[in-house]
């Protein structure tokens, strides 16, 4: 035990994260530090894209079999499942209203992209290899987690969801994160490691520099959410934040076991399965639940469970996944 928290504290000690605790102490000693919008979010268009881009290429090289399908299924099932298990700790460990909990449930079924790629970077820089196909099962977790909360309110008395309209479903699946993730991934897969060699002076060698820049911004919107909502963060959801993410990297731990992935697979579907989604999963609840508090969802995955997962749960999560693979 004493060694597998020793790999956590090592894990801390890095630049990406070390950028993101900056921002977050900036914001809350009220320093006018901040990043213009149009900056950040170049930032994470450039994020998405690498990442992306880098995913397909592993999976031209790694080609299409059955593990790569079974990984996809499981991360559907996984984001379908997970608001469900949310939802029923959010009832008894808080007070919330079937319709807020329900929204906030849709986040920890949903995943963070920035969240995932700062898990690569880190594995990256620790030599901890893993399959490039799980930027796919990243992006097949965005939505179904919608789905799965909008199912829970409908089953509700009065069912105060709008139902999966046309607006709706263009929300979900033509939101600009997917697009680009999704649409990157499919460059880098035609395109192979010819493509990767063309522009790796562009996507390989400034990634972590980016990634910085990035997470000293998010720092500071995070910070921004602990500073102002503490009349929303009661015991119960604030310790919700945190449990949660736990709860989720533990089945995570027992599907990566299941679909036979490395040490860095397992990781990162931990991961996956443990961050809340503040980019996609927001933009669905204002067109499908307009009536649910975004201050409480936006609060508690971006200000709770997003600092929690990258100071102290990534570091964990591959101190864990380390210990059980034996990698």
């Amino acid at each position: 035990m004493e060694q597998l928290f020793s790999l956590a504290a090592d894990n801390l000690i890095s630049p990406i994260i070390l950028s993101f605790v900056l921002g977050v102490a900036a914001s809350l000693a009220r320093s006018d530090l901040s990043i213009p919008e149009a900056v950040a979010k170049g930032l994470s268009i450039y994020l998405l894209f690498a990442i992306g881009f880098k995913g397909g290429v592993s999976v031209a090289a790694h080609g299409i079999d059955v593990k790569l399908g079974m990984a996809l299924l499981v991360g559907v099932v996984l984001s379908a499942a997970l608001p469900l298990i949310a939802f029923g700790l959010l009832q008894v460990m808080t007070q919330m209203n079937r319709l807020d909990a329900a929204a906030v449930a849709a986040h920890y079924g949903s995943i963070s992209i920035v969240t995932f790629v700062a898990a690569s970077s880190i594995l990256e820089s620790r030599g901890i290899g893993f399959e490039g196909y799980m930027v796919a099962v990243a992006a097949a977790m965005e939505a179904p987690a919608i789905l799965s909360a909008l199912w829970l309110v409908a089953r509700g008395a009065g069912g105060q969801s709008k139902g999966m309209d046309g607006a709706l479903m263009r929300e979900i699946m033509l939101n600009g994160s997917i697009v680009l993730l999704v649409g990157a991934f499919f460059i880098g897969w035609a395109t192979g490691e010819e493509g990767l060699a063309e522009i790796s002076s562009f996507i390989v060698s400034p990634f972590k520099g980016v990634l910085c820049l990035f997470l000293l911004d998010m720092g500071l919107v995070a910070g921004r959410g602990l500073r102002e909502g503490g009349g929303i963060l009661r015991p119960g959801v604030l310790t919700f934040g945190i449990v949660m993410p736990l709860v989720a990297a533990a089945i995570g731990l027992g599907a990566g076991l299941l679909l036979g992935l490395s040490t860095g697979g397992v990781t990162l579907i931990m991961v996956l399965s443990a961050s809340a989604s503040y980019i996609a999963v927001p933009a669905a609840m204002r067109v499908a639940l307009p009536e649910a508090n975004p201050s409480l969802y936006l609060t508690l995955s971006l200000g709770v469970t997003f600092p929690f997962n990258l100071t102290l749960g990534i570091p964990l999560y591959v101190a864990i996944a380390q210990a059980v693979t034996g990698g």
